[in-house]
């Protein structure tokens, strides 16, 4: 089959023939129809953070169709659409059996490792092991998977749309719906539009809030945001974001950063009005330290990490995809750019650089 392989920061992505062994115990063959590029993978490719072992093939936001069930696997059959995660579980571990399996030990020593859940890869070029990224590895042609990190979706359900879930839409709106619990006639600022920014928005307009700020740095993600349900707009690149939200409405019981950025949480913790909190989505650099005025802590202001929206997969997965089918969610508009394999370099470089929403990998 034809893969992206990444040979190590920094290096550009080569379109490969490589090898994928059978789906062993509790794995699944999966045919990838889509995969989004998220800015885990640019983390990845660019070496912000430590995430796999080199050489790799990356992607990790897909969806596609069952082609093979392994041993010891219920649930799924040929040809079920399925989304896939970065957050599979054993369900034996200690995480997993406090009702917390985003955390799975497993899942997380597989990762570092760049395998599956036994430590070994399913991929190889020429007898040279290659790594899955995040368990997924979703920019090829097919991949193996864990059974407990994919979820069936309705057939209707179209593909390219649904690899946004598997990772921006629920870390987005999982934020707003599971890690803050955002009331309705709450005041909500998002501190970056891109793919999960943008859909922290729109979580905040399902919950109900009654005042949701959107600020960048660019005036086609905020016009964007407004589509999927801001109410007010700040472009930080012409206005104070602090003074402008305190203008529009004092201050906000809830403030989400999804940039990872010092600059921008340090914006944002300055939004929130008494008793709020501001949610850090994005993710910081490895070993990076923020520093935070501390006058705040005084109003009862609090501040709150989030991993993944805090979601439950056979939970959201499904409820999304419900949301999206009734025409609740927006997906349609999110899709900056279709690509193919060859494109992932022009791609990526696009990413770099905060143009559009989401550029979707796809397959014919």
């Amino acid at each position: 089959m034809q893969a992206a392989v990444l040979d190590g920061v920094g290096a550009k992505f080569e379109v490969r023939e490589v090898e994928l062994d059978s789906p062993k115990t509790g794995e699944l063959l999966v045919k990838v129809a889509a995969s989004g590029l998220c800015a885990s993978d640019l983390n990845a490719v660019d070496g912000k953070r430590t995430l796999v072992p080199f050489p790799a093939v990356i992607g990790h936001e897909a969806s596609g169709v069952v082609v093979e069930v392994g041993p010891d696997v219920s649930g799924f059959s040929v040809g079920d659409h399925v989304v896939m995660s970065i957050v599979p579980n054993c369900g034996v571990c200690d995480y997993c059996k406090s009702g917390r399996p985003n955390y799975c030990t497993t899942a997380g020593s597989a990762m570092s490792a760049g395998g599956l859940f036994d430590g070994t890869s399913r991929l190889s070029a020429n007898g040279q092991r290659l790594n899955h990224f995040l368990t997924v590895a979703s920019f090829a042609q097919y991949t193996v998977v864990p059974a407990s990190g994919a979820v069936v979706i309705p057939i209707e359900m179209p593909l390219d749309r649904a690899a946004l879930i598997s990772c921006a839409v629920l870390t987005g709106y999982g934020a707003v719906m599971n890690t803050a619990k955002v009331e309705a006639g709450s005041r909500v600022a998002v501190f970056g539009c891109g793919g999960v920014g943008l859909n922290i928005v729109q979580g905040a307009r399902i919950a109900g809030a009654k005042t949701i700020i959107a600020i960048d740095v660019t005036q086609e993600k905020l016009e964007l945001a407004k589509k999927v349900g801001a109410t007010h707009l700040i472009n930080a690149t012409t206005s104070d974001p602090i003074s402008e939200v305190k203008k529009i409405c004092g201050g906000v019981d809830y403030a989400f950063e999804a940039l990872g950025r010092e600059s921008t949480i340090q914006q944002a913790w300055g939004s929130v009005d008494v008793d709020g909190t501001l949610i850090l989505v994005g993710l910081l650099k490895s070993g990076a330290k923020i520093t935070i005025d501390a006058s705040p802590f005084v109003n009862e202001q609090s501040i709150k990490g989030c991993y993944f929206g805090s979601s439950n997969l056979r939970l959201d997965v499904p409820a999304l995809c419900k949301s999206y089918l009734s025409g609740e969610l927006f997906l349609d508009e999110l899709i900056s750019e279709r690509i193919g394999l060859s494109e992932l370099n022009v791609a990526f470089d696009r990413l770099r650089k905060g143009e559009g929403a989401r550029n979707v990998l796809v397959f014919e």
